[in-house]
């Protein structure tokens, strides 16, 4: 019976493909290494319903599972000639593993412990899939060297822009978890490489700036010594304004040297209660939160005291690029938010100590359904940095609308930046090397909450294990891993797993066609962020206008407007400058145009913003469809659950295409010319 907590761990049994040896052989012992060896017995017995006999005594000619590391491998399939294993030794990343098959013998080996789990996982993961044959030889490294969920959780209990219930971590000022659910939420996430986790909002505020207290330490090691077992270290957000809203110095001024040596003494205490800590996450100067700008001094200036007082410890500082005028008037038009990151942070590029990462947005605004990738990727080459993405649905239908993320992140990793040979961002991702625009990996905020399916949606479940497939490998395309993810979850039967995985893949496309048209943006409810509201930005602060007007709509972003199209390289800046070049799924990004440009399929802009909104919802409909077609297939409460978000979502649409269509109609008085109804 499927079990929407288990997500893609669910009990199965299945006929595997290949032999499988009642024994199973643990050549390391180690923290990982154990919690490795308890996922494999405990997935075999899952799949295969048998429990491995489990022993530590070497013998080479028997039938067995062998778990161990590479280098401790002595066996013939690891001495010197094997390419597989010989290419694994030499990868950058310590994290890899291989994973071997022969008729009487299987063997799963890490360059580290951490790489061990990731094989057993995988191994577990390929069984279930049906992938594993007799011969069946695979060596795999981690693309990205940090792979990070961030948590927007609260201290009160609540997430914010969480849709998925409430912090698995807090409740009421305090730390409230449960050990149980923490350590099954770890195995979620290092079953797909995630290799660290922020557990407090970047927005630390009130109770929250004690999490760096001996009070609040105590409990937050413990936190940690569970993720520790899943090869997962811990970042903790922090308040650039500590040193005075907590320490009670009158400064915050990082190059005070009172703040720098606060700080210090913060970190060695810190260090204490979770000795292998990964560093501090910081939001500075942006949205309100504190930071060096209030000192005249440069992020730069900002991150490197914090890096140095972290450094003894092997810390590292992830500083948040998402820094812009949010106090913008909007009556301006030459002020240009998109701008922000790269004007802020390009001259800075090679100022940041070397335990900095810069973590900016992919886009240049803020996880819009469809935005430009920012500038800054393929232009920094001295200075460390990962893309940030989001899984949990803020403009993207909050986790009652379903939409595949998985879908967009790819467009994003083929987006090329055009800045010499293999330069798409797939291409990028590679460990920090100067002189070159590695991006070393990514972060992302996570879409987890107590609720029962961990997801609010079930099938939102898709979006968190694509991260992490993807982030691990970025070549993998959307469809792959909705196959894995639905075979995983819902089992090989047919027809039910190719329709879901259909419904998944569908379902970006759609909800991109009711949203806000041709990356115009924000043109959602303030707020909240769900639903239409066209204006609703318009006359704000934020600096997230459209202009829309009786003949045209858009923001010029071109060398004749804001001059944003000039921060990209010379081959994508004429791209996107030209409206007969730009993508038309960001054209408005770009340009202001007149209602009546003629787009690609031979109809005006106009034209095509009806169509799309009347098409959006009727592919949203049919999701919905489709899925009541699974009525008999699924279990009740899983369909009935999913059934009543679609219920939701197609309300939601509606609201999008009517509102839409009605707004532009009111606006120009031209009729669609399929003479479908639209509410004037």
């Amino acid at each position: 019976m499927l079990k929407e907590y288990d997500c893609w761990f669910q009990k199965r049994t299945i006929t595997p493909s290949i032999n499988v040896p009642q024994t199973v052989i643990s050549l390391h012992d180690g923290l990982v290494s154990a919690q490795a060896l308890k996922e494999f017995v405990s997935g075999i017995e899952r799949l295969l319903e048998f429990k491995p006999k489990v022993q530590k005594k070497f013998e080479e000619e028997k039938s067995a599972i062998f778990l161990g590391l590479i280098a401790g491998m002595k066996l013939p399939v690891f001495e010197k000639g094997n390419l597989c294993a010989e290419n694994c030794c030499k990868s950058k990343h310590t994290d890899s593993f291989i994973i071997k098959v022969t008729n009487s013998q299987i063997f799963i080996a890490g360059q580290n412990e951490n790489g061990l789990l990731y094989g057993v996982f995988r191994f577990l993961s390929l069984l279930a899939l049906g992938s594993l044959k007799e011969g069946f030889e695979l060596c795999e490294s981690p693309v990205s060297q940090l792979r990070m969920i961030n948590h927007w959780d609260n201290f009160d209990g609540t997430i914010e822009r969480g849709y998925a219930g409430n912090s698995l971590f807090y409740k009421n000022g305090q730390f409230d978890y449960d050990d149980k659910r923490i350590e099954d939420y770890a195995r979620l996430l290092a079953s797909t490489g995630i290799n660290r986790v922020s557990i407090n909002n970047v927005n630390v505020r009130h109770k929250a700036k004690l999490l760096i207290t001996k009070e609040y330490l105590s409990r937050a090691g413990k936190l940690a010594a569970i993720f520790r077992r899943f090869g997962i270290r811990l970042f903790l957000s922090i308040n650039f304004g500590a040193p005075w809203s907590l320490g009670k110095l009158p400064t915050a001024d990082p190059l005070d040297s009172s703040v720098a040596q606060w700080w210090k003494e913060r970190a060695a205490l810190i260090y204490k209660y979770i000795p292998d800590l990964a560093g501090f996450l910081v939001k500075a100067d942006s949205e309100g939160e504190p930071g060096p700008f209030q000192y005249n001094r440069t992020h730069a200036d900002g991150a490197n005291m914090l890096a140095k007082a972290v450094e003894p410890f092997g810390g590292e500082i992830v500083w948040r690029c998402f820094v812009y005028n949010c106090q913008q008037d909007w009556r301006d038009h030459n002020f240009d938010r998109a701008r922000a990151a790269y004007d802020h942070f390009k001259p800075l590029d090679g100022a940041f100590d070397k335990n900095v990462i810069l973590q900016i947005k992919f886009g240049p605004y803020d996880f819009q359904v469809r935005e430009p990738v920012t500038p800054l990727f393929g232009d920094l080459t001295k200075t460390r940095h990962v893309m940030e993405l989001q899984i949990t649905q803020e403009y993207t239908g909050h986790q009652i609308d379903l939409c595949y993320l998985p879908w967009l992140w790819q467009d994003i990793m083929n987006f090329d930046t055009a800045r010499g040979e293999k330069s798409r961002i797939m291409d990028l991702l590679a460990p920090y090397k100067e002189g070159q625009s590695n991006i070393e990996g990514f972060s992302a905020v996570v879409n987890v909450g107590l609720d029962n399916n961990w997801t609010g949606h079930t099938l939102a479940q898709a979006n968190l294990y694509g991260y992490g497939r993807m982030a691990w490998n970025p070549s993998l395309t959307a469809n792959e891993i909705a196959k894995e993810w639905t075979i995983l979850s819902f089992g090989h039967a047919q027809p039910s797993a190719q329709k879901i995985e259909n419904i998944l893949l569908n379902s970006y496309p759609a909800y991109e066609k009711y949203n806000a048209p041709f990356g115009v943006c924000f043109m959602v409810t303030p707020n909240s962020h769900y639903g239409p509201n066209i204006e609703g930005y318009e006359f704000s602060r934020w600096g997230t206008y459209h202009r829309a007007d009786k003949d045209a709509i858009g923001i010029d972003r071109t060398p004749s407007g804001t001059g944003y199209t000039s921060q990209y390289s010379q081959k994508n800046a004429a791209l996107f400058a030209d409206p007969q070049t730009c993508p038309e799924n960001m054209i408005l990004f770009f340009h202001r145009l007149r209602y009546d440009f003629v787009m690609k399929n031979g109809e005006t802009l106009l034209q095509n913003i009806y169509d799309n909104h009347f098409e959006g919802y009727e592919q949203a409909s049919a999701m919905m469809e489709e899925w009541e077609s699974l009525k008999d297939l699924i279990e009740s409460e899983v369909y009935e659950s999913v059934l009543s978000r679609f219920q939701r979502q197609i309300a939601n649409a509606r609201e999008w295409r009517d509102q839409i269509n009605t707004y532009f109609y009111r606006k120009t008085g031209i009729c669609d010319v399929k003479g479908r109804k639209i509410f004037d």
